[in-house]
């Protein structure tokens, strides 16, 4: 019998091909049509669909001449889901993106996009992510600090695949390239204020000072809170998934001549959360006490109040960039940038997954101590003639970054499980578990030219792209598991890591216009995530960087006299050296006995053979009437990495044993199928506008870990079904202001379902659930 989930997916693959297919010949047939009327398409052009202008090129283009698969969110898409911070395009705005907390951790995200990024533990620092981010030009080197609140975003693209030659290490899976508004010059004013349920408030203000002597000013400033989503039963301790975020943001542009500008711009943020809340959803072979019952449902209350505070976030950065117009189709350009963050990690919502024993300690929190500081310099030549376009630069990027982190237990229970105490910590005394620190060096260099033949009217252009990198780490593990390492060989002392590796990213796209409106194109590019060492290793033995190469074919069509907008991709890759944890049992000498232990850590290796990618995304929109505009967005999403081997010791029956078996390794933060569709709808009313807007987006779920828990298999998360709405009566005259009242819900249904699900024989199944739905109020007026 033929699978129902691979049948839909085969029927919503052929539908997709088939829009395609009818899509080319519509419009070559309304191009012909603008030809023979060009008036009529003229008066027209103010009904259809604006054009979205990207720079995953370093330079402005189309969206629709871009020859990559992009996803594009403007400011007033991101304020229609009420987004305030990356991790809320968590609920799958844009399909083949996947944002989510480290664990229960939001102070440091993963980022997935085609089910590259993050496979295992990416929260260290000696280990890099596969998507980078960046913001403004400027890369941002950890997990950490990327949940802040957003200054004035004016666009977020998404770039899907390698994009290894123009932006580098770290980006095999893609990147978030982040947008702000600059300062205009004229004097503007755009002040928000509003509340929601869980106690949440949000203040926002944005201010553009008028030019004076060339130079021009804007100041921006946020303000968001939540409560906790759940009840922490201990009185003074904070509650669950709450947040409190704030930060300041300046920029001046000074334009010292009309071909030479210097923008620079400081930033300062705090960003405080709380855990979120696991719950135990099945038991497993551990009693659990009377006092922590199950919990199979999204849960409002903890079982038993435990000590908990926020983990706090601290980041300020200077920019500053050049660009001078050396003449008119040349510009070379300097981004300079300095930053520095220090994240503190507090976890302690794990409680409800306690073991029993009369009278014994529970409530493992763990708190970890993160700092980082990076520098970076990069130098840009962007020009074109007649028929080339190009692209070239040079980069230097230098961070260091150290962590600690120290994992008592904070409660204990009675001698019959009924009830429970708080312990008395004092984490100045509280033994370090691991702690290590690294300094990372990488430079490059590359080039890239888009060349258009006097062929067809020029409907052809080839690109080809190269950038060699060099990346070297040096660090050092001094603590783990509570002591100094002492190495298998009996060596008691601090490991050095002294590791470097150099790559060459290669990327060729053939791009056709068929017509006006219809741009096809095939790109081969590969990327690849830097190597590192696993800090919570006994080893600390560096592992290799992993690699993707990417075939990707696509198209990207308007069509209905541009009220109509159809992108298509397809592609298919290979997934080397994939870096995948495995539990080790700690084993060390002690005056040359070989001593095994119950306690464990956690080491790197890279997979053997070869993984496999494949995957379509396709994105309609529709501006079927005046004021209305639907879109819909899917990403069917395939990755398969291959069966590894843990080569590590563990010790079972008394013996450290090395398993040759090798074992599943799944992706993670990866649905297979995942859609997004939206409704804007915009109504004129006598000195105002009504505006609705609703999305809904869905997955099929994922997996969270990448190893099968013995015996069992991993478990997968649940679907999901999330709807965001927001209703505004806008733009209301208000004689030289206008003013702007809308409310907003998130999870507007308040589905539930368990996003992040795993499995222990000895705790059972356990998981985290999604937000319950939120809503609020709010005023903007802007000046």
């Amino acid at each position: 019998m033929l699978d129902h989930r691979f049948a839909c997916r085969l029927l919503l693959s052929s539908s997709v091909l088939g829009l395609a297919l009818w899509a080319l010949p519509a419009a070559a047939h309304e191009v012909d049509a603008a030809a023979a009327a060009a008036p009529v398409a003229a008066d027209a052009a103010d009904q259809g669909l604006t054009d979205i202008v990207v720079t995953a090129e370093k330079r402005p283009e189309s969206l629709q001449k871009t020859p990559i698969s992009i996803s594009v969110m403007k400011a007033d898409d991101l304020a229609n889901r009420h987004v305030t911070s990356l991790l809320d395009l968590g609920d799958g705005a844009i399909p083949s993106l996947r944002v989510a907390p480290f664990f229960a951790r939001p102070s440091a995200l993963i980022l997935n996009i085609r089910g590259i990024g993050v496979l295992s533990d990416s929260n260290q620092p000696a280990r890099d992510q596969g998507v980078g981010v960046y913001i403004d030009g400027v890369y941002m080197g950890r997990a950490q600090g990327l949940g802040t609140a957003m200054f004035d975003v004016d666009s977020i693209e998404v770039l899907k695949g390698p994009q290894g030659t123009l932006f580098g290490r770290n980006t095999e899976g893609g990147a978030v390239n982040i947008t702000t508004k600059k300062p205009s010059g004229k004097f503007k004013m755009s002040t928000t204020f509003g509340l929601g349920n869980y106690g949440s408030y949000k203040a926002e203000t944005h201010v553009d000072l008028p030019e004076f002597h060339d130079v021009s000013v804007k100041f921006d400033g946020i303000i968001s809170h939540r409560d906790g989503l759940v009840k922490n039963p201990l009185a003074g301790a904070s509650d669950f998934n709450a947040y409190d975020k704030r930060g300041l943001h300046a920029e001046a542009l000074w334009k010292a001549a009309p071909n030479f500008s210097a923008d620079y711009a400081f930033d300062i943020s705090y960003d405080a959360a709380t855990s979120a809340y696991v719950q135990a959803i099945t038991a497993g072979s551990l009693a659990r006490a009377p006092a922590q019952p199950l919990q199979p449902n999204r849960a409002s209350v903890a079982t038993v109040g435990v000590p908990q505070m926020p983990s706090v976030g601290r980041t300020h950065g200077h920019r500053l960039t050049l660009d001078w117009e050396v003449q008119p189709h040349l510009t070379v350009k300097s981004i300079s940038a300095y930053r520095e963050l220090t994240q503190s990690q507090y976890d302690n919502g794990s409680a409800n997954l306690s073991v029993y024993a009369p009278g014994g300690t529970f409530s493992r929190a763990s708190l970890a101590q993160f700092r980082q500081n990076q520098a970076s310099q990069e130098l840009q030549i962007i020009g074109e003639t007649p028929r080339l376009k190009f692209a070239a630069g040079a980069l230097f990027y230098e961070e260091r970054v150290q962590d600690n982190a120290q994992a008592p237990n904070t409660m204990q229970w009675n001698a019959t499980g009924t009830a429970a105490t708080v312990l008395s910590i004092d984490y100045n005394t509280v033994t370090i578990d691991r702690a290590s620190h690294v300094k990372t060096d990488s430079y490059g260099a590359y080039a890239q030219a888009t060349y258009t033949p006097d062929l067809a009217g020029d409907i052809l252009h080839v690109t080809g792209g190269l950038r060699y990198s060099n990346d070297k780490k040096v660090g050092q593990l001094f603590t783990i598991n509570g002591a100094t390492p002492v190495s298998l060989t009996g060596v008691s002392g601090p490991i050095n890591l002294n590791a470097s590796w150099s790559r060459v990213d290669p990327m060729i796209n053939l791009a056709v216009d068929a017509s006006r409106d219809v741009h096809l194109y095939g790109k081969w590019s590969t990327g690849y995530k830097s190597g590192g060492a696993n800090s919570r290793s006994l080893t600390y033995q560096p592992f290799a960087p992993e690699t993707v190469s990417m075939f990707e074919v696509g198209a990207k069509t308007e069509f209905w006299n541009h009220r109509a907008r159809f992108n298509l991709a397809g592609y298919v890759g290979t997934y080397k050296n994939v870096q995948v944890d495995f539990s080790a049992s700690y084993l060390q000498y002690v005056n040359g006995v070989l001593q095994n232990s119950n306690r464990t850590t956690l080491e790197t290796t890279n997979a053997p053979g070869t993984g496999h990618l494949k995957g379509i995304e396709a994105e309609l929109t529709l501006n079927p009437v005046a004021g209305l505009t639907l879109n819909a967005s899917y990403a069917y999403n395939s990755v398969t990495i291959p069966n590894t081997a843990n080569p590590y010791p563990v010790v079972s029956g008394g013996v450290a044993v090395i398993s040759n078996t090798p074992v599943k390794i799944y992706p993670v933060y990866t649905p297979t199928q995942s859609a997004s569709g939206s409704l804007d709808y915009e109504m004129p009313l006598r000195g105002a506008k009504l505006r609705l807007h609703l999305d809904a987006n869905y997955d099929n779920g994922f997996y969270v870990s990448a190893n099968d828990p013995t015996p069992n298999i991993q478990p997968k998360g649940d679907p999901s079904f999330i709807v965001n709405g927001r209703l505004a009566l806008a733009d209301i005259d208000m004689g030289g202001s206008k003013l702007t009242v809308s409310a907003w819900a998130r999870n507007l249904l308040n589905e539930q379902h368990i996003f992040y699900k795993a499995f222990s024989q000895y705790l059972g199944t356990y998981g985290m659930f999604n937000e319950a739905r939120t809503y609020g109020l709010e005023t903007n007026v802007k000046f």
